[in-house]
């Protein structure tokens, strides 16, 4: 493995710090972790000695901030946001710290972060309890996202003051993140499932599986002007902006929910394309900045193996498979100058999801789709 110092200087605070970097991710995986040798010089981003869990990863557009979401506190044991300058290595948690929190946000230009929280849920503390509580009487249970009707999204500054509730409705408000230009946001709400406008259909849909009236919506940046652009009665969500600002790409859930595949579309609601169809759990798309092609996660290769694949952005060629390890690699961002890919995976001693990061092949990627 080369030097990380030398490959990735944005993530490297003191040489000693990445010089253990490197050395755990040697111990924790092979050298090789790219099928197709798309990601070099891969090691553990996060510190598995201070964060529990951590994961989905973004980036501000001049990549002096990131933040990713982090389960560190023993007395709460949901997610909480943090904040990282990517020079120095500094880390602040930017959301209260109470409930729960996810699908965090940086603003391209503006010193703002963007995520979904509970934390105004007056039931809230109790639910911290009742988490904890169940851990403890060892109480096993299979993993199933909570679509908590308290969420809202919110923004606030670097230092996680002046926080502003942008939607500030009853419903599953979350997913959401800034256009390129910072004029808009795109999220995934089922808000429409609590004005009483659900048919009998829906409304007995909706009891059964809360995940069905999700749909995709796009407001300005102020929380003004929400428009919904998707109307379905299964899960759309995880929407991201194209880097030229004209598109969106999300995944769409099967009625049953055992299938997802990637869809784009512009960023009105029209032209709407299936990008996937690989019947299996396709799903976490995110643009290349080239624009050129988008990266997703899938468990095509098994119910619990998930694995990166890259596609043409119009859905031309067959995806191309980008890791190979089992368990869970899946939520991959680029960093804005198309270089680097992270990425959250549970290759870990304790299979808990942590951030990963390595240098990303453009070239490779463009001849693998034929898009050179």
């Amino acid at each position: 493995m080369r030097n990380p110092i030398q490959q990735f200087k944005l993530f490297s605070s003191t040489y000693s710090r990445v010089l253990v970097l490197a050395i755990m991710a040697a111990a924790l995986f092979s050298p090789n972790i790219g099928a197709t040798e798309f990601v070099t010089d891969a090691y553990l981003l996060t510190d598995t000695n201070r964060e529990k869990r951590a994961g989905e990863a973004y980036y501000r557009a001049d990549q002096q901030w990131m933040v990713y979401q982090a389960e560190v506190a023993d007395e709460n044991p949901f997610y909480q946001i943090y904040l990282k300058n990517v020079g120095t290595g500094k880390i602040n948690r930017v959301s209260p710290g109470v409930g729960k929190t996810t699908c965090s946000w940086v603003h391209p230009s503006e010193d703002k972060v963007l995520f979904s929280s509970t934390h105004d849920d007056p039931d809230a503390k109790a639910k911290m309890t009742a988490e904890l509580e169940r851990r403890k009487s060892g109480e096993r249970k299979s993993y199933a996202w909570d679509y908590d009707e308290q969420y809202d999204i919110y923004e606030t500054d670097l230092d996680g003051k002046n926080i502003k509730n942008l939607t500030n409705t009853l419903g599953y408000d979350a997913e959401a993140s800034w256009s390129p230009d910072g004029k808009y946001i795109a999220f995934a709400s089922n808000r429409r499932a609590y004005t009483g406008e659900l048919s009998e259909e829906e409304a007995a849909l909706f009891k059964k599986d809360p995940s069905s009236m999700i749909d995709i919506y796009i407001m300005d940046a102020d929380g003004s002007n929400v428009k919904r652009l998707t109307h379905t009665t299964s899960y759309d969500g995880g929407p991201f902006f194209s880097p030229d600002g004209k598109r969106i790409v999300w995944r769409r859930f099967s009625p049953s929910g055992r299938e997802a595949e990637v869809f784009t579309m512009n960023i009105d609601g029209t032209d709407q394309k299936q990008i996937t169809r690989l019947k299996a759990l396709s799903w976490a798309p995110f643009y290349h900045p080239s624009n050129k092609y988008i990266i997703f996660s899938t468990n095509i290769h098994g119910h619990r193996n998930f694995e990166l694949y890259i596609v043409d952005v119009d859905g031309k060629q067959e995806p191309v498979r980008v890791t190979d390890k089992p368990g869970f690699d899946g939520l991959p961002v680029f960093t804005p100058d198309g270089q680097y890919l992270t990425w959250t995976s549970d290759r870990v001693p304790t299979k808990k999801g942590h951030l990963f990061h390595g240098k990303w092949n453009h070239e490779k990627a463009l001849q693998s789709l034929s898009l050179k």
